[in-house]
């Protein structure tokens, strides 16, 4: 495995103040799915700073919570008509928000979807973000081979992120599964595998208590469940915990993707075994930069060679490395996390 490294005003929205004084020439918005979620904590800090180092007034908006489609369409809506110069967005429904991208667009506002591609891709402009099968893929790869010949009688539960798909979480869960050595079904969609191996599929809203509510039940399953993916490192402390309960916290391999300075101090604690590592700081000032670009040359990013994004990099982050997957300590994690 290679490991790539860094080369919502509206009553149901939350909206930060402006990065700048009003009056600057070059506006531009940031659309999160939650303003509470740490990792889109990180990126509005990314956006903010660069904002304010390019001269750009930054509104930012937020669904209330995971999945609150309607006040990301009413987001787009108020970007346009505050004249905006663009807009980045991660987005809670991947193809429903693409009619209003499309009015975005249309205005002539560049579009960066960041960490989440639209479905399809290119109804953004450009798409910034980790490479998430590959996210996926790391964990995977490590659980194997950290399990050795006991992988393949392992007993795995999937913690994914929601019902909708595709979605980033589809990426995740999807890797993890070919990292792992097990045969993908439809790839573009989970839970259609028919590997005995695989215990189930259980939704978590990427949060603790969905975590711990997910890992309950496939537990009930089956008991025995001695590996366990996680769509993030909330959902893992939340089967952490779910597991604590009946006892068996210390006999089961957690692994998640996100990388966040907690994240990373789980797996110092004992929590996660690996997690993949990606950045939205880095996310999100880029995309800043792309629409200062857009608003002075007309010049639209390009995506990485080889890919359909332009990939801000991801890392296997672990203090139990193994042959064959390049990894990073939790030192070095802590010290880059989410940078």
């Amino acid at each position: 495995m290679k490991k790539l490294m860094l080369g919502t005003a509206l009553a149901c929205l939350s909206m930060s103040g402006a990065a700048m004084a009003a009056g600057h020439s070059v506006s531009a918005c940031l659309i999160t799915k939650t303003d509470t979620n740490p990792f889109f904590v990180k990126m509005k800090e990314g956006a903010t700073a660069k904002a304010e180092e390019l001269g750009i007034e930054l509104k930012s908006f937020a669904g209330k919570v995971d999945g609150d489609h309607e006040t990301q369409v009413a987001a787009i809506e108020t970007c346009i008509a505050d004249g905006a110069k663009g807009i980045l967005i991660t987005a809670s429904d991947t193809s429903s928000i693409v009619p209003a991208v499309q009015q975005a667009r249309d205005a002539g506002l560049l579009v960066i979807a960041l960490d989440t591609p639209l479905s399809p891709i290119d109804a953004a402009d450009a798409t910034f973000a980790t490479d998430n099968f590959l996210a996926g893929e790391l964990i995977g790869a490590w659980a194997a081979a950290s399990l050795g010949d006991d992988a393949g009688n392992a007993k795995i539960g999937m913690l994914d992120l929601a019902v909708s798909q595709p979605t980033v979480g589809v990426l995740r869960d999807q890797g993890f599964l070919q990292g792992f050595g097990i045969e993908l079904g439809d790839p573009n969609k989970w839970g259609d595998e028919d590997d005995p191996r695989i215990v189930g599929n259980d939704v978590t809203a990427g949060n603790e208590e969905g975590g711990r509510r997910a890992m309950e039940n496939l537990l009930a399953k089956d008991p025995f469940i001695n590996v366990v993916y996680t769509i993030n490192e909330p959902a893992a402390a939340g089967a952490y915990e779910a597991l604590k309960a009946i006892g068996r916290e210390n006999d089961v391999l957690i692994v998640s993707v996100d990388g966040g300075c907690p994240g990373v101090q789980n797996i110092a604690d004992g929590v996660i075994g690996a997690t993949s590592q990606q950045y939205p700081l880095l996310m999100a000032s880029l995309g800043i930069e792309a629409i200062k670009t857009w608003a002075e040359s007309g010049e639209k990013p390009a995506p990485t060679p080889g890919k359909d994004f332009f990939d801000t990099g991801v890392a296997l982050v672990t203090d139990s490395p193994v042959d064959g997957v390049e990894s990073i300590s939790v030192k070095e994690g802590m010290d880059l996390c989410w940078g």
